[in-house]
């Protein structure tokens, strides 16, 4: 996936909506576009956190000790909460169909939280949300 695409996919996401074409394309250069199978762990429960992902295309099961706690898809992120929260996974995330999503490592995580504020505040919204902080 080129950058333009994926700056064309994630402005057609409705959480990216009131961002700048400048940010938006930001997000896009800071993720890697990768194409993950079904049935694939992307993260797993109680381990470091050095990665994120925003789905683009298809569908994650979310679970904690082995089950399902949540579902999620396109325009959902996951590993972006213990990054935030500065914590160990709590959560297992598996691929539940073929998915297109952009990888971040931690770092770019956290260069997009200083470099564009509404990035941050949809990730730590999000992070409130899941920890039942919010």
């Amino acid at each position: 996936m080129s950058d333009k695409t994926n700056t064309e996919r994630l402005r057609s996401i409705d959480r990216f909506a009131t961002l700048t074409d400048d940010e938006v394309r930001l997000i896009a250069e800071r993720g890697t576009a990768v194409n993950i199978p079904a049935d694939w762990s992307l993260i797993w429960e109680k381990t470091p956190a050095d990665k994120a992902y925003l789905i683009l295309e298809g569908e994650v099961s979310v679970r904690r000790q082995g089950e399902e706690i949540a579902r999620l898809g396109a325009g959902d992120t996951v590993g972006e909460a213990a990054i935030v929260g500065h914590k160990l996974r709590s959560a297992s995330v598996v691929s539940l169909t073929p998915l297109k999503v952009l990888h971040f490592t931690s770092e770019a995580v956290r260069e997009l939280l200083d470099g564009v504020p509404k990035f941050r505040d949809a990730l730590e919204e999000t992070t409130r949300e899941r920890l039942g902080n919010g």
